[in-house]
């Protein structure tokens, strides 16, 4: 090659290869550019976004030991607007004992919020700003779902305010323990990713639907990521907004999961051989029904009581101050108690 040639210089094949790239680059229509994938994220997103919302928070800081440390520490998720006038659904660890809250809006307009209700155990909570004529989200039906069904998260990851990844549907059905102890049923797998600062944000359909609420995601794993379903966040959601709480159950009991002795098994004739071993009792309903530490709970009204979970679903609002029926196995005898679940005080 001769070195001394103008690099400028090119063949009149070399030429006319780039006529024809500038030629069809301006040539191309959106359409033509996007394909079916494409335009059903790009639609979801432009019809969500508007919605979607970064909430700031500062939360104080408990048996503060350093001077120079600020009196609480700044953190943020994603929320998103299911009222025109303000109500805003986000998960309830971004908000949980925080001092202030701030929404800013997909257009950069920021309000200070209030937090209506706060549900730990679900991972949910509504915040709310004084504002009107905002647009809200249209949700879908989380029962609909299907495995490998197209998904869209929209959110705040590390800040980058209205984020947009997709996925498909994981898995359905599992289920995500909260940082309170307890299961959510029916949560959704997505490999849409999700990182620090979604958590609130929507999971939403191919029509923009939302679908889920993003809450959770596996380190160090990639692609493991978990949405409650908005069926249970409107239930939530619902009650939050009225009562400013979430009402459930409590016999006042700590137990541990065991598996029965076969001969206990064979002696009542039980179809199972799991059940819950009382630990420790508080003040309260059991106490007043005369339980016992070391009693094996393994039934609550009729139903089978295979591990601590079943319990804590079981102990639903409609069983507050209602007799119900324990069954326990005491040394050798299987004994039937009654207690009365009081309302759970958070």
């Amino acid at each position: 090659m001769d070195k001394s040639k103008n690099v400028l210089d090119f063949s009149d094949e070399t030429a006319t290869l780039l006529d024809s790239w500038i030629s069809e680059s301006n040539d191309y229509s959106d359409d033509e550019l996007h394909d079916a994938y494409s335009k059903a994220v790009i639609n979801a997103a432009e019809k969500v976004s508007p919605s979607v919302v970064k909430v700031n928070v500062k939360k104080e800081l408990k048996n503060k030991k350093c001077k120079n440390v600020p009196n609480g520490t700044q953190a943020g998720g994603s929320g998103f607007i299911f009222t025109s006038d303000g109500f805003i659904l986000t998960n309830s660890h971004v908000v949980h004992n925080c001092s202030e809250v701030e929404v800013v809006l997909s257009d950069g307009e920021s309000f200070t919020a209030c937090i209506i209700g706060d549900d730990p155990h679900t991972d949910l909570a509504v915040i709310k700003i004084e504002a009107t004529g905002l647009i809200p989200v249209q949700t879908g039906n989380s029962q609909n779902l299907k495995v490998g069904q197209l998904v869209i998260a929209i959110g705040n990851p590390y800040s980058f305010q209205c984020t947009v990844t997709s996925g498909v549907v994981s898995a359905m059905g599992r289920s995500l323990r909260t940082k309170t102890g307890r299961l959510v049923d029916d949560v959704i797998q997505t490999d849409a990713a999700l990182n620090p600062g979604n958590s609130g944000g929507p999971l939403v359909n191919s029509r923009g639907e939302v679908i889920g609420v993003n809450t959770a995601l596996i380190l160090p794993a990639q692609g493991i990521c978990f949405a409650i379903p908005i069926n249970i966040a409107k239930l939530v959601a619902a009650q939050l907004v009225r009562e400013g709480k979430i009402k459930r159950g409590y016999i006042g009991v700590s137990c541990r999961n065991i598996t029965l002795k076969d001969s206990v098994v064979k002696m009542y004739n039980l179809n199972s051989d799991l059940g819950v071993k009382v630990i420790n009792i508080a003040d309260g309903p059991s106490k007043k029904a005369k339980l016992a530490k070391d009693d094996i709970i393994i039934a609550f009204n009729g139903r089978p009581v295979k591990e601590v979970d079943d319990l804590h679903k079981y102990l639903t609002e409609d069983k507050i101050d209602v007799k119900s029926k324990l069954i326990v196995i005491r040394g050798s005898k299987k004994i039937v108690l009654d207690v009365v679940p009081e309302e759970l005080k958070y």
